[in-house]
């Protein structure tokens, strides 16, 4: 094996769950971090007193271990507490998808929007538990370094390549609406009906200045548990928005006056009455079904919401991050970190989707405060909900920014120790790319679309699980035990949901249609 390949295989954490990156020392094979995990190398009493010997016989030869141990870039565990945790993965998972599940619900139904609600939620706890699972196995908290472990290099590099452009594409999503939507509020908050040439009430000014002033300072940090405090706060300003859509649901009648026609919206009047606001509904029901839920519903944008559920929880490439840097860390302890974050964003989406839906029905929008803005645009409350949005999407940028690092890392310096240049560097040129993209590529969303729907599915079902297929030993799960059946069905599942995605938005191409939604 050449030199740098055996460097790499040697990439452990120390006995404590420490040192991501730090050469192995001593003869011994690496041990798995995992106290709850049971693995061949630890099966067997007289393996594990060899392997305490060896650790032993090292300190012997480098009595000042811990003294002499440089820092490596990853060798920040054991600092972030359980809370802080949740909120960092409950982050990661809310997007600003969740403006977009009311008219989700609208082409689904709320029971078979339940369902499918729980079931991807389901598939998100059993995907982050793979991951857990193989990093249990060789030791190993780098999701780029589990590719490496089960494909070599290849895997290595599709695993960060993934990461990168998935993350890239959901940063400069969120810093679009930063564009789009705070020079709106700020308009609205002033009373200007026109717009006007003033420098903050330009986008990309905006831009800029909160990248510079709030993004890049939080990024900065050393460790990603530290943006445990920010992340709790823009949870908060989440739970605001749901507070405002629970409370506008018993303000608003059905039918609503649209501010900009100041009249009341009848769907199935005269043919000559446009609706200001879109109707996806069945006309031919009347208006009696227009304040009415449907439990099922089946039409042509019912399957486009299956893939904006499906990346309703996307936060896989945090998940090893996150665990890194757990206070006392164990597969169980980050499986309940992952399984309360999951659990808190469901009752999120589901309510926001569900009072959002009662109070439109069929009218609400792809952009549920964009419906809202259509009966007053300048709702003081819904004002402060858009600016909290637009926080929170803000101060989820820095949490996507540093899986982005760390692939980079990975990839490019993966023997390295732990550099402060490098490390604002990477930040710098990250955020000046997501900037420059999002000022002068006004179309590159399109693009990240495409993007999105193939790294998507393999960070949240196919890498996990073909990972773990190669990565647990065959005599401990042979290919044909359930678990690695259950796997290869999961993978099979994330090219299914590849498929839909790209033929939805090829389909969305080729006839001009703006129905999909992100989702995440």
């Amino acid at each position: 094996m050449e030199p740098a390949a055996q460097s790499e295989m040697n990439i452990i954490p120390n006995g404590k769950g420490h040192d991501l990156g730090e050469e192995a020392k001593g003869p011994g094979k690496s041990m798995p971090e995992d106290k709850d995990q049971k693995s061949p190398q630890n099966s067997s009493p007289h393996r594990l007193q060899t392997a305490e010997g060896n650790v032993a016989e090292s300190q012997d030869f480098l009595p000042d271990m811990d003294n002499m141990k440089t820092t490596n870039f990853t060798d920040f565990e054991g600092k972030t507490s359980f809370g802080m945790s949740v909120f960092n993965l409950g982050n990661a998972i809310m997007g600003s998808g969740i403006l977009g599940l009311a008219y989700a619900m609208a082409n689904t139904g709320i029971v078979l929007f339940l369902f499918l609600l729980t079931v991807v939620a389901a598939l998100s706890s059993y995907s982050i538990h793979l991951l857990l699972k193989s990093s249990g196995i060789v030791g190993i908290r780098a999701y780029e370094q589990l590719g490496f472990r089960a494909f070599g290099t290849p895997g290595k590099m599709a695993a960060g390549i993934a990461i990168t452009l998935q993350n890239i594409g959901a940063m400069s999503s969120y810093l679009y609406i930063v564009k789009y939507e705070f020079p709106l509020v700020i308009q609205a908050f002033l009373g200007v009906d026109t717009p006007t040439s003033e420098w903050y009430l330009n986008g990309n000014y905006l831009v800029v200045i909160l990248s510079v002033s709030v993004v890049l300072p939080l990024a900065l940090m050393k460790q990603l548990g530290y943006l445990g405090y920010t992340s709790g706060f823009s949870l908060s300003c989440m739970v605001f928005f749901l507070i405002a859509v629970i409370y506008k649901k018993f303000q608003v009648s059905c039918p609503f006056r649209d501010f900009s026609s100041n009249s009341t919206i009848i769907l199935n009047t005269s043919a000559t009455m446009e609706p200001a606001i879109s109707y996806h509904g069945d006309r031919s029901q009347g208006s009696a079904s227009l304040c009415s839920p449907r439990m099922f519903n089946l039409n042509t944008q019912t399957s486009y919401t299956i893939p904006i559920l499906a990346f309703a929880f996307v936060c896989h490439p945090e998940v090893l991050p996150i665990y890194t840097e757990l206070r006392n860390p164990s597969k169980r302890r980050m499986q309940h970190v992952a399984n309360i974050s999951i659990a808190i964003m469901y009752f999120m989406y589901f309510l926001a989707a569900l009072f959002g839906y009662l109070t439109f029905y069929d009218n609400v929008e792809a952009e549920l405060l964009h419906t809202y803005s259509r009966i007053d645009p300048y709702d003081t409350l819904i004002l402060c909900v858009r600016l909290a949005v637009l926080t929170a999407v803000t101060l989820t940028v820095p949490i996507v920014l540093f899986p982005v690092r760390r692939a980079i890392q990975q990839m490019l310096f993966p023997n390295k120790t732990f550099n402060w240049l490098r490390h604002i560097a990477i930040a710098i040129i990250l955020l000046v790319l997501i900037n420059m993209l999002v000022i002068f590529a006004p179309n590159i969303l399109g693009i990240f679309g495409i993007i999105g729907a193939t790294s998507a599915p393999c960070l949240i079902f196919i890498f996990p699980a073909i990972f773990y297929i190669r990565i647990m030993p065959r005599e401990d799960e042979p290919m044909r035990s359930a678990p690695k059946i259950l796997a290869t069905c999961f993978a099979a599942l994330g090219f299914i949901f590849m498929i839909m995605s790209l033929s939805f938005i090829i389909i969305d191409w080729t006839t001009g249609s703006k129905n999909t939604n992100s989702g995440h």
